[in-house]
């Protein structure tokens, strides 16, 4: 019974033990807390504080001055890096399409030296100055040369139908909002600067667009 008695006396004389070491830094520490909880900032932190709220206000007052700056009406934004199109209103979003735009590829003109065609769609501030329904393609010189095929000199054998879908917005310079045969590629940089939608999105567009709508490229 005495072997038994020391053994429990060792045993929690050692649980003791260990309960007051662990102990030892809350009474050891616990008149300096206070002094650790009263220590105030620095001045770079106060200065820090103060630059922070600095920009805060800075970034409100730039999205107040953007919410201006943004079309009262509807307007389009193509985004050739990721092929998107969008039609906007304020910040409501009327219509996100996959599109394709340019390639960015460079063709250049037989017979003429340094005379060549960059097929990238423009990027900037536009407006839709016209709209078609059934629009008729007038080949470029470059559909021809981009094929082999000699340049014709009589303008009947430039046209052609169906390549553009149902309807066509243009923005200047002989570049088009349109349809494609080639609904597959859409979401890719394949086209010869113009922005292609499929026939539904294109429809949607050519419904919420008017002549004059902004639209921006980037």
């Amino acid at each position: 019974m005495e072997v038994v008695r020391n053994g429990w006396l060792k045993k929690n004389a050692w649980a003791a033990v260990l309960v007051l070491v662990g102990a030892l830094p809350i009474a050891g520490f616990e008149s300096e807390a206070p002094r650790e909880q009263e220590v105030k900032p620095s001045g770079i932190a106060r200065k820090a504080a103060v630059h922070l709220e600095g920009l805060r206000i800075r970034e409100a007052a730039l999205r107040r001055q953007l919410a201006a700056l943004a079309p009262t009406g509807s307007y389009i934004v193509v985004d050739t890096a990721r092929n998107r199109l969008y039609v906007r209103r304020r910040s409501e979003v009327l219509l996100a399409a996959v599109a394709s735009t340019g390639s960015g590829t460079i063709l250049d003109y037989p017979d003429r030296p340094g005379a060549r065609w960059v097929f990238d769609t423009p990027r900037g501030e536009f407006m839709i100055q016209s709209k078609f329904m059934n629009p008729v393609w007038v080949k470029p010189d470059w559909a021809f040369v981009e094929e082999g095929l000699e340049v014709p000199a009589d303008p009947a054998q430039r046209v052609e139908a169906g390549m553009l879908g149902d309807y066509a917005l243009g923005f200047g310079n002989g570049f088009f909002i349109h349809g494609t045969l080639y609904t597959r590629l859409l979401g890719k940089n394949v086209t010869h600067g113009c922005v292609r939608l499929n026939d539904e999105d294109l429809r949607s567009v050519y419904r919420l667009a008017d002549i004059g709508t902004p639209l921006m490229i980037f």
